[in-house]
């Protein structure tokens, strides 16, 4: 058996999204989805990923993928007493960039702690990526997405890789168009209003079948629904990202997010609001308008991209 290169720790929980200010204690699933990307560039060494326990089903069964830890006292104790050569920390949280400090490794990448301030702040090559975290004007300027800052953070360069999933559906597909209509709780005004997709539903009757969002409280189940579905429609969430991984035509909703995030692939089109705002994205929890940009996404626009999309299907 061939001995892998190097030891890696990669810490990606979910409680902050890498790229954005907001900071939760629930786990955002997309984002630990999306942090998958990285793992290209360590096919070849022994990788640890540090998670929070609801993702685990994301990363299970991936093969570039050793170990998987789940976040609590214990792991932390054993982290702060195991040596690795490498430690990529894409948290934000402080409590976590505390405990990356005290991880042995020859080389710490991402996010640290600050003990002067008691903030996060960035190891070499990650400065870029916490001033568009944390600064509107650079967040407003970024021409790069989700891929291509987090390989900069590594010192290497994006050249088109994705999402990488490791469980393996089961399901065949049954339903033209499946409704991803529910968005996480760290930015709801993402979500595309609910007389909307009823709306959509009726339009959609007799061309195509539809199905609505599927095992809410089930991430396998979860994976499975999409998987059954030969497009997504979809907000800014983690179904994006396993709709992609899976394959499937991914037809996205984009408002008070940046689409430039996500990057470039051949199943995935956007729609954004008819709306001239310069707010928008504006990456807020709440809208500062009565009635927030996702409203001038019209059911017109999304159904002639689902018939040009879905063609005599």
């Amino acid at each position: 058996m061939t001995r892998k290169k190097h030891k890696v720790l990669i810490i990606k929980l979910g409680y902050s999204e890498t790229l954005i200010p907001e900071i939760g204690n629930s786990c955002s699933l997309g984002d630990v989805m999306r942090s998958t990307v990285v793992l290209h560039l360590f096919k070849d060494d022994h990788v640890t990923w540090l998670t929070d326990a609801a993702a685990v089903p994301l990363l299970e069964g991936n093969s570039y993928i050793d170990r998987i830890l789940v976040f609590d006292l214990l792991t932390v104790l054993q982290l702060e007493e195991e040596r690795f050569d490498k430690v990529i920390n894409l948290e934000k949280v402080p409590g976590i960039c505390a405990m990356v400090n005290r991880i042995s490794a020859w080389s710490h990448s991402g996010f640290r702690f600050d003990p002067e301030t008691g903030r996060a702040e960035a190891y070499e090559m990650a400065h870029e990526a916490l001033a568009v975290a944390t600064r509107e004007d650079f967040k407003k300027l970024n021409d790069k997405n989700w891929a291509e800052v987090l390989f900069d953070m590594l010192g290497a360069t994006w050249n088109g890789e994705s999402f990488i999933l490791g469980y393996q559906p089961k399901s065949t597909p049954v339903f033209d168009v499946g409704f991803n209509t529910n968005v996480g709780p760290l930015l709801p005004v993402k979500a595309w209003p609910e007389e909307y997709w009823h709306e959509l539903e009726m339009k959609l009757t007799g061309d195509f079948s539809v199905s609505y969002q599927q095992h809410l409280n089930n991430l396998i189940g979860y994976i499975e629904w999409i998987n059954s579905c030969k497009m997504l429609v979809t907000s800014d969430s983690l179904g994006l990202y396993l709709g992609i991984a899976l394959g499937k035509k991914v037809l996205a909703l984009f408002g008070p997010t940046s689409e430039i995030d996500q990057s470039p692939h051949p199943n995935l089109r956007f729609v954004k609001p008819e709306l001239a705002r310069d707010c928008i994205p504006c990456l807020k929890k709440h809208c500062d308008y009565d009635d927030p940009c996702m409203r001038y996404i019209s059911t017109d626009q999304v159904l002639a991209v689902i018939h040009e999309w879905l063609p005599g299907e």
